[in-house]
């Protein structure tokens, strides 16, 4: 098998070790296919190197079914890391908060820690400005009341699904990069929708075969997109602060469960 190898010399603690851990839980899955993961150590990770080919209608339906059986999979509550792994997480190079409990409620996770740290460091970094962040505060007082929450169970979510972490094979699509943890299904559908992935309805139309999503999916994209806006307006500034904005005003806008 012929190897591709990534290497940081001042990658922080657990960076590689973590991504390696993300790599295996969702393999573990049975799912959609996933890198292999051939060696990881302190500032370096070995991985099964992909061949690119063209992106397929097939192959993205393939996904999407795929990617259901990977979600449910499941996970024990809301923000648990990676089966068997206690070190720290990260979601590209920013910090990502896991912990062993979890958390019972969605909503509440989702504010409290993958919008609310990413949104408030954009500020203090000078990417939104203040009255952007009251509005994103207030989306998220909102999801921290569960009145947005839908009763559907942790789901095993890769968490950075983003086009550049869907590698395009022969072979079919192959899932590389994770930010990994217990989180809600829809949060990797909307970032797929997001950042662009080649045929999307595809992927979609096929997860809908393996396992049908609530009423109000395209309604509730903006709420489940609120995490990666907020990391982006974090780590590359003041381009993300309007689209940030208006996935926080569609949050509150939707009706309570969220439009399903």
């Amino acid at each position: 098998m012929r190897v591709f190898t990534k290497r940081r010399p001042d990658a922080p603690e657990g960076f590689f070790e973590a991504e390696a851990a993300g790599l295996r839980w969702l393999a573990d899955a049975h799912g959609a296919r996933i890198v292999a993961v051939l060696a990881v150590e302190p500032g370096r990770i070995d991985l099964e190197a992909l061949e690119p080919a063209r992106p397929r209608p097939e192959h993205a339906r393939e996904l999407g079914r795929a990617l259901a059986a990977t979600h449910d999979a499941g996970a024990a509550a809301f923000g648990v890391p990676p089966e068997g792994w206690a070190g720290p997480t990260y979601i590209g190079q920013q910090p990502l908060t896991t912990r062993a409990g979890g958390w019972t409620g969605w909503g509440a996770f989702f504010a409290a820690e993958r919008v609310l740290p990413y949104a408030r460091r954009a500020a203090e970094r000078g990417a939104v400005g203040g009255a952007d962040v009251r509005v994103v505060e207030a989306a998220c007082e909102r999801l921290a009341s569960g009145e947005l929450d839908d009763g559907e169970p942790a789901a095993r979510i890769h968490g950075d699904l983003w086009n550049g972490n869907v590698q395009w094979t022969a072979g079919g699509c192959v899932l590389i990069d994770p930010a990994a943890s217990g989180g809600h299904r829809e949060t990797d559908l909307a970032m797929l929708d997001l950042f662009g992935c080649p045929f999307l309805d595809e992927v979609l139309a096929g997860y809908e075969e393996a396992h049908p999503l609530l009423p109000g999916r395209q309604e509730r994209v903006g709420m489940h997109q609120l995490h990666p806006l907020a990391v982006h307006a974090a780590s590359h500034g003041p381009a993300y602060a309007a689209p940030l904005v208006a996935a926080a005003r569609s949050t509150l806008d939707l009706p309570a469960g969220g439009g399903r």
